[in-house]
């Protein structure tokens, strides 16, 4: 081995060496280290040692250094890019942990020991060192924070944590852009992928592959917001941290509502024609009795102007016919869009349900007070009446004798009259 002979590197005046006939001199690199390492040699293996071999010596040496520093650094990453993994792990499991036990808390109110299902596929490190004791500096080419991590492996962009979301406001280049094929969600709650699914499209237009990894796809109307997506080809689901994997029919129901994609692939596995016609089977009569069971209003407010003549079609019974399912099926993907029936079933994310619900609530508080005032106002009238019918007779009687008596004297009423004519007149 070298670390046999690198003691006579030591060696100021040794200036001739042979090791010719050793195992040492049988490896490649034999050569130009020793001549790196023992720079006041003439002779080696009896051969004189020329100035091009000793700068060819500097250059491969210079070479193999890099090679280990890219290396070192390629390790440093592959550390960095674990702890930082695992961190973001431990927060996702944390934060389910959280979740579940608050729902489990609101169901059972004894005070019961819970079950917690947590996320407990990952290794922690078990000392608690930081990546700045790790690390002397941040790698190039890789975006790290506590929470979150942003890596683009080939033609995947690889989103870990909620915080990643945010690299879609990045001004990223053309090239890179373009070159992203799949993008994988790594813990990151569902709903708050939805919100950036318009970003994701217009930022990458050409990703086809959709990967979801402990996003919390708990319901099959969760699909529904892929809808709005590009274009789909593929899409990767694993059934660690989504339980609507578990359900039997989440395949066919991805193929239905996500129709006007042509998905070629669910799960790595290809999609045949039987199963196409399978979830049109299961599910097309639901689109139908949804779409067909929605007032027009809500149906127009969904689709606007361009979408008025299929749903007439579809209110006058005419989708039934034989031919304009196939067409309007048809258009769509010729269009790009998805069809009147399927359109139906969208996804509304907790967030925005709950701020319905307050707007709902503040309407409801509005029509009851409105309600309130115009019962009581009906109630007042209704009292008014009654009290003029009860004073109408009275009344009436002496409006009658003031009236006899104005007139009793027929002269003095005519002049009085003349008067007031005159009167206004002035």
């Amino acid at each position: 081995s070298f670390e046999d002979i690198l003691c006579l590197a030591d060696s100021s005046s040794l200036s001739d060496i042979t090791l010719d006939g050793n195992p040492i001199a049988q490896e490649t690199w034999y050569k130009h280290t020793v001549l790196h390492h023992m720079m006041q040699l003439r002779q080696l293996d009896m051969k004189r040692i020329t100035e091009e071999e000793r700068r060819m010596a500097s250059i491969a040496a210079r070479k193999e250094e890099e090679r280990k520093r890219e290396s070192h650094r390629q390790t440093l990453l592959k550390e960095k890019k674990r702890l930082t993994i695992c961190n973001i792990a431990r927060q996702w499991e944390i934060q389910q942990n959280r979740v579940a036990l608050v729902a489990s808390l609101n169901e059972d109110k004894d005070n019961e020991p819970c079950q917690i299902n947590g996320s407990a596929a990952y290794v922690f490190p078990e000392e608690s060192r930081s990546l700045d004791t790790i690390l002397s500096s941040a790698v190039q080419g890789l975006s790290v924070l506590e929470s979150h991590l942003v890596e683009v492996e080939g033609d995947t962009l690889c989103l870990y944590g909620a915080g990643a979301l945010e690299c879609l406001d990045r001004n990223w280049s053309v090239q890179t852009a373009g070159m992203i094929l799949t993008v994988s969600f790594m813990f990151i709650e569902f709903d708050e992928i939805v919100q950036v699914l318009t970003k994701l499209k217009m930022k990458f237009p050409n990703s086809v592959h959709l990967k979801f990894k402990e996003t919390n796809l708990v319901a099959l109307q969760q699909f529904n917001a892929l809808a709005h997506m590009h274009r789909i080809e593929q899409l990767t689901v694993d059934p660690q941290g989504n339980p609507v994997v578990n359900f039997t029919l989440w395949k066919h129901y991805v193929l239905f509502r996500l129709n006007h994609f042509n998905l070629q692939k669910i799960n790595g596995i290809k999609v045949t024609e039987n199963d196409i016609v399978m979830a049109e089977r299961l599910f097309g009569l639901l689109a139908y009795v949804a779409s067909s069971e929605l007032p027009q209003y809500r149906t127009l407010s969904v689709f606007g102007e361009l979408r008025r003549k299929q749903f007439h079609y579809l209110l006058e019974g005419k989708g039934k016919k034989s031919g304009i399912g196939s067409e309007e099926s048809s258009d769509g993907r010729r269009n790009g869009g998805e069809s009147t029936t399927r359109a139906m079933l969208n996804y509304v994310t907790k967030d925005f349900h709950v701020e319905k619900l307050e707007e709902i609530k503040e309407r409801k508080t509005f029509c009851q007070t409105y309600v309130e005032n115009l019962a009581k106002e009906a109630a007042e009238i209704n009292m008014k009446n009654e009290s003029l019918q009860k004073l109408w007779p009275q009344m009436f009687i002496e409006l009658v004798r003031d009236a006899v008596i104005e007139i009793r004297n027929k002269n003095s009423y005519m002049k009085l009259c003349l008067q007031r004519i005159t009167d206004q007149k002035q």
